[in-house]
């Protein structure tokens, strides 16, 4: 069983079953930003403080970074993304994650929004 939170800036994380945070951005955002061009992950073993730019990521529209929704140390990255950042595109909650991190402070997830409010949120 895998708990899915938002941020107000289009980000997901995913708590999966050992502990551990997948993070990615949108639908929402990915459909916003257009086809992505390139991807720009973190470094393996960084410590990133909750709110800190994490990724850098480019699209045909723009440029934009991607902010730890979450503090902890990055433990994987999704070294497809460097190869083919339109991974986001297709299947931006899935396939298309950026990276995974070990969490520092798991109540930093309640201050992010469930599915229901960031539903209110886009809409």
């Amino acid at each position: 069983m895998s708990t899915v939170k938002f941020t107000e800036d289009h980000e997901w994380v995913r708590i999966e079953g050992d502990g551990s945070a997948t993070i990615g951005i949108t639908n929402h955002a990915q459909e916003q930003l257009g086809d992505l061009v390139f991807v720009e992950l973190p470094e393996i073993e960084r410590e990133l403080e909750k709110g800190e730019e994490a990724a850098v990521i480019e699209s045909v529209k723009s440029a934009s970074e991607l902010k730890s929704p979450v503090g902890g140390t990055v433990v994987a990255v999704n070294e497809a993304l460097a190869e083919d950042p339109a991974l986001v595109n297709g299947d931006a909650m899935g396939d298309g994650w950026f990276y995974r991190l070990q969490p520092g402070d798991l109540s930093e997830l309640d201050e992010l929004l469930d599915d229901e409010a960031y539903g209110a949120l886009i809409d």
